[in-house]
Parts: C-alpha cells; structure tokens; sequence
C-alpha cells in the first residue's frame, strides 16, 4: 500500500474509528490509539474491499472488535475507568466527542446493546441492515435494540428534567 493510499483512509476514517472506539471504550487516548491500530492492520493486511460502504463497515468492525479486546483485556480489568469516578469530578475529565451534546453522554451510558446500535444509527448514519452487518446480528435484533434504547434514553433524558 502506498503512502498516499494509507493518507486517504486516514483523512477518511480516522475520525470515525475513533468516535466508534470512543463510544465503547469512553476513553480519548484509548480510543485514538484503537484508531491507529486500525490504520495499521488495514496497512498489513491490506484487505480487498468490494466497494465504499464495505471498506467503511470493514474499519468500523475493526474498531469495535479492537475495542472489545481492550475491555476484555487485564490492563482494562484492573484499572479505574471513567465510570467510577464520582459525577462531581468529571467534568475535569475530557469528552472530545461529546461536547455540548448531551444527548451522546447519555448514549454512552446506556448499555452496549442499545448503545451500539444508537450510535451506529443516529451519529454515524449507518442503515437497520448495514447495522445488522456490522454488529453481526439479525436486523430484527438491531430494529429492537433500537427501539429499547430509544425507549431507555427517553427515560433517562426525562428523570434529568
């Protein structure tokens, strides 16, 4: 792959693999450091892809299989994450993806079922079936996650008011 290949899918799905780790891992330097392993593995294995949307399914799933490693992983099992600390304190801590949208914070609480298939939905406009593809799960699956989420961020943006 040449250099100004791998400048492409940079500019073109860098922000993306690291918004899509961001939801899962709530963590920036996490999340860009998913991001780039991305861009490393598409640069090793250099997969073929059948068209735009397949390459950009393809990048997402890698950020969110990467993501899910991380999660698994010891390092992440034995460390504090952002959701232990107490609400008085975090807003010292940064949410580049989420500032000023408080709509996303709330997404990203809910859980990874209904969180995934909002983000994907609402944020970066994938379709119920290409959804289905990414996730690897039957539509009708993604069309009630979706339904269940949106029922439980109601609930939530209402107990907030």
């Amino acid at each position: 792959m040449i250099q100004s290949q791998l400048e492409t899918y940079f500019h073109k799905y860098y922000q993306v693999c690291s918004r899509v780790a961001f939801a899962m891992v709530k963590n920036r330097a996490d999340a860009e450091d998913i991001a780039q392993e991305v861009l490393f593995r598409l640069f090793v294995y250099q997969p073929k892809f059948q068209g735009e949307e397949h390459e950009k399914a393809w990048m997402i799933r890698t950020a969110m299989n990467l993501s899910k490693d991380l999660l698994k992983s010891k390092w992440h099992t034995s460390t504090i994450g952002m959701e232990d600390v107490p609400k008085a304190q975090q807003p010292y801590f940064e949410e580049p993806f989420a500032d000023g949208d408080d709509t996303l914070r709330e997404v990203l609480e809910l859980p990874v079922r209904y969180r995934d298939c909002l983000y994907l939905f609402y944020y970066e406009d994938y379709s119920v079936r290409e959804i289905a593809g990414i996730l690897e799960k039957p539509e009708n699956t993604v069309k009630t996650n979706l339904r269940r989420g949106r029922e439980a961020l109601k609930q939530k943006l209402n107990e907030r008011r």
